[in-house]
């Protein structure tokens, strides 16, 4: 794994191919636990082209000075990546805090 959470990704390669492509991060909280968002591609394996976007929600523990992966979601599409919009906007947008 990494020592600094700005090198964790979510590239994958098989022989010497990226078979998962990050398009895009978001930290969402540093420390000892640590949330990232990512933004994803995979490979199509038979075409090697890349499949529609997806999302993958990854919670890091900092052990021993480097980051492992405890626990992720992946969002596997952009219906359902909408529905949790629509959904944490719903339930967050008129809290009072």
């Amino acid at each position: 794994m990494s020592q600094a959470i700005e090198e964790l990704t979510v590239n994958y390669e098989e022989e010497g191919r990226l078979v998962r492509k990050e398009l895009a991060k978001a930290i969402l909280s540093k420390g000892a636990w640590s949330t990232i968002l990512f933004k994803y591609q995979d490979m199509n394996k038979k075409t090697e082209e890349y499949k529609p976007p997806k999302a993958m929600l990854v919670r890091f523990r900092k052990i021993r000075g480097e980051y492992r992966k405890q626990s992720s979601f992946n969002i596997s599409s952009k219906k359902q990546a909408l529905a949790i919009i629509n959904t944490l906007t719903e339930w967050f947008d008129n809290d009072e805090e």
